[in-house]
């Protein structure tokens, strides 16, 4: 194997490799030998089907393990021998191995720039007290309440009313058309809860059971079917059931269903040791923010295009996801896709910066990602999305991003070795104000808010989906923002 490195700017490498037609048809070689210990040929046992048998049945995706097994070998060899450490996607230029034939491809990927790094001992950092306001407990307490609740059929003749779980089936029209697009039938819903457009919700108010209805449903401008943004169309609706919550007394046998408990006090305790470990990391993660944000303030270095890019990239896609979770298109805000991205180039860039610094303290202490740890993180994330771990693993390796896994898990490393090191001192939290986020190393934060100022549902407890929050937000017609609260969303309002 022989390789050339270029540098092409200060955060950027390029490597030409050319491989001899001996290493070529020993990695192809040695790939059948792998097939050829589990093909199942009828006539041979297995591991004696003969080599061409193999390499003909198989041939695409032998070709295409052994050429993806031999760069990531081989690159791994390189990067070593000349001490780089790749920060962004490697882009391999490379066609499939070839028997008897040389075999050359290219590498390019984004290095981290050369930061003198300050003083990073020794910080001072302040870290707020972690409190619990029993009235959280309660909260949750009632939330579990709800989870356990009865659905009673409403014998009363009445209409439907918030809080009330109904079963409609319903059906949009448009000049004397049925619109095949928007209909349901035996649709469950909890009314006042926003789950579902204020004027849908209007005309099954108007409702009791057994009885139709029809009205006329505006679609925001924003709707994700842009076919009918902004249009009205007559909805007919059937209601066919109403239900409502039979909440369980706050007992023992309660605690018992809740979750194996003695009773309420044990509930209660187990909620509280839970809320407090998490507030334990909302306030380290924030004073982890504080620390890397005093030290990015001292310094200054170029990022790599593409790192900033690939972050712009993932951010967009869920502020996307989000957008669309709500039942609104991207393409309603008015804005190009290329303004949607300057939007998040700015939180992009902080991120790389930061995780550029914690990559840099990394390097000078020393710190390193042991296979080990990488595997018990793929294990994870795999038992976590219940996938087999094989499978995970061959995709970080497939879409050569394994370097970033490893720099990720680096920066977590650095963070709490600088926190370490640090002088925390514990004050008093303050009231009124919200937590700051984590840094951005870190998973991101619950945003709580302050106590009396949340909307939830009918009910009391929260929304479960932020897509739920914010219809009812645009149905309340008052400005405010979603907030996570009580391990749901509620409405904060700002005006």
């Amino acid at each position: 194997m022989e390789y050339k490195a270029e540098e092409k700017s200060p955060v950027e490498r390029k490597i030409d490799v050319t491989i001899p037609v001996e290493e070529v048809n020993a990695a192809i070689s040695a790939t059948i030998a792998i097939y050829k210990t589990s093909a199942d040929f009828k006539g041979f046992r297995k591991g004696k089907v003969p080599t061409k048998m193999v390499e003909a049945r198989f041939k695409t995706q032998i070709y295409e393990e052994a050429t993806t097994d031999l760069i990531n070998y081989q690159i791994n060899e390189i990067l070593g021998e000349l001490k780089l450490a790749p920060l962004s996607r490697l882009e391999v230029d490379a066609e499939l191995l070839v028997r008897d034939e040389e075999f050359t491809y290219s590498v390019a990927f984004e290095v981290a720039p050369e930061i003198t790094l300050p003083e990073y001992h020794n910080l001072e950092v302040e870290q707020e007290k972690p409190v619990i306001n029993p009235a959280e407990i309660e909260a949750v307490v009632e939330r579990i309440r709800g989870n356990l609740a009865e659905e009673i059929k409403v014998e009363e003749d009445r209409t439907a009313a918030d809080g009330d779980i109904v079963m409609v089936t319903f059906n949009a029209w448009e000049d004397g058309k049925a619109i095949d697009e928007i209909k349901a039938s035996n649709f469950r819903m909890v009314l006042g809860e926003g789950q579902s457009l204020a004027d849908f919700e209007n005309i099954i108010k108007k409702l009791k059971a057994g009885e139709k209805g029809e009205g006329e449903v505006a679609f925001p401008e924003d709707f994700i079917n842009k076919d009918f943004a902004g249009k009205s169309v007559t909805m007919r609706v059937t209601l066919h059931e109403i239900k409502k919550q039979s909440l369980p007394e706050l007992d023992n046998d309660f605690a018992a269903k809740a979750g194996g408990f003695r009773d309420m006090e044990q509930l209660r305790e187990a909620i509280e040791s839970s809320y407090m470990e998490s507030r334990k990391s909302l306030v380290k993660a924030a004073a982890q923010k504080d620390m890397v944000d005093a030290v990015l303030a001292k310094i200054d270095f170029p990022l790599p295009p593409a790192m900033v890019e690939e972050h712009i990239d993932r951010q967009v896609h869920e502020f996307t996801q989000r957008i669309e979770q709500q039942g609104r298109s991207i393409e309603a805000l008015g804005k190009t896709p290329e303004e949607i991205r300057e939007d998040h180039r700015g939180p992009a860039e902080t991120t790389v910066r930061t995780q550029l610094l914690l990559l840099a303290i990394a390097a000078k202490e020393d710190l390193s990602i042991s296979r080990e740890e990488v595997e018990q993180y793929v294990h994870q994330e795999a038992m976590r999305n219940q996938q087999d771990p094989e499978s995970v693993k061959r995709f970080y390796e497939d879409n050569n991003l394994m370097f970033a896994l490893k720099d990720r898990l680096l920066c977590d490393k650095a963070v709490e070795l600088v926190y370490s090191l640090a002088k925390v001192t514990e004050v008093e939290p303050q009231i009124g104000e919200e937590p700051k986020k984590k840094a951005p190393a870190k998973k991101a934060a619950a945003k709580p808010a302050a106590d009396g100022e949340l909307v939830m549902t009918k009910g009391g407890t929260p929304f479960k989906t932020e897509g739920a929050a914010k219809s009812r937000l645009k149905a309340l017609d008052i400005e405010g923002e979603i907030v996570e609260a009580d391990g749901g969303f509620a409405i904060k309002p700002t005006a």
